[in-house]
């Protein structure tokens, strides 16, 4: 089973044979289907079936020669609407099946965002038809949850956000000109990362950790996909799955300058989530490119 189900509202799914049933309606009864031809002329077909706003299950499979649909394997999903990043996007096929990771270096980050590609049909579609462009792409990133907390925010004064906000534009600018060789730029990057481990030092004494630190998106576990976060909400709503009557939650939040959407049960949440309050949780990131 699918260690990411239970988010989108299918936590009491315990056996293969409800898992497949499951499967049997959204392959008969779906919302979504590109069927591709790729290659070395194999057929295959994704096909979504939605339970909820943005929420569903995508089955991908092959047609054999007698066109009867082949279930090669199948994802929960969680689409966002808002766009996370402009940055150049580099897709790669999967050694063990017709799936697809995306990653891009975003310097608000600081690390390579490697996410689980979710419209890998309408990439080889537009492979196919050779009209990719490097560079040309944008992503919007979300986030399957199995557990997550509710933090209070840090409270700021005005002047706060405003010099904070000028402090991470100065830092993106010296990270993209550290990238280009810039040894002055590296320099001033070092030195202020000596001065936030001296004042990170003086503040652990007497503060909470989630005082000093506001956000951060960081890996996590040995599987490249999943995330450590922390982010402010910017939006939350409460959906209910159509098919068990769970109650989930789709939240938007702003981590490292980095928006995404992020979906996790009711019952895996700690705490009552409301704009202006922090999510802290580990996510399966996933990506959504608009070619």
């Amino acid at each position: 089973m699918h260690s990411y189900l239970k988010s989108i509202g299918f936590s009491d799914i315990k056996t293969k044979k409800a898992m497949n049933q499951i499967l049997a309606e959204v392959i008969s009864d779906y919302d979504e289907k590109i069927v591709v031809e790729s290659d070395d002329e194999r057929l295959y077909a994704e096909i979504s079936k939605a339970y909820a706003d943005n929420v569903g299950i995508t089955v991908w499979g092959e047609y054999d020669d007698n066109n009867v649909f082949q279930r090669e394997y199948w994802y929960p999903y969680f689409r966002s609407e808002e766009v996370s990043s402009r940055e150049e996007i580099l897709i790669e096929k999967h050694a063990d099946k017709e799936s697809y990771a995306g990653a891009c270096d975003d310097v608000r980050v600081g690390v390579t965002l490697i996410f689980y590609l979710q419209n890998a049909g309408e990439y080889l579609v537009e492979r196919g038809r050779e009209s990719l462009k490097r560079g040309d792409t944008t992503v919007k990133l979300s986030g399957l949850v199995k557990s997550g907390k509710i933090l209070l925010p840090i409270k700021k004064e005005e002047w706060q956000q405003k010099d904070d906000q000028k402090t991470t534009s100065s830092r993106n600018h010296l990270i993209n000109a550290a990238r280009n060789g810039d040894e002055e730029a590296i320099e001033n990057l070092t030195m202020e990362d000596i001065d936030t481990y001296s004042m990170i030092s003086r503040r652990i004494l007497q503060e909470d950790v989630f005082s000093i630190v506001e956000s951060y998106f960081m890996p996590h576990g040995m599987e490249c996909d999943q995330y450590n976060v922390m982010g402010e909400i910017l939006e939350c709503s409460k959906k209910t799955n159509t098919k068990t009557g769970e109650e989930i939650y789709q939240l938007g939040i702003e981590s490292n300058d980095i928006c995404l959407e992020v979906c996790v049960n009711a019952k895996d949440l700690l705490g009552e989530p409301q704009v202006g309050r922090r999510f802290k949780g580990t996510i399966w990131l996933q990506g959504r490119v608009d070619f």
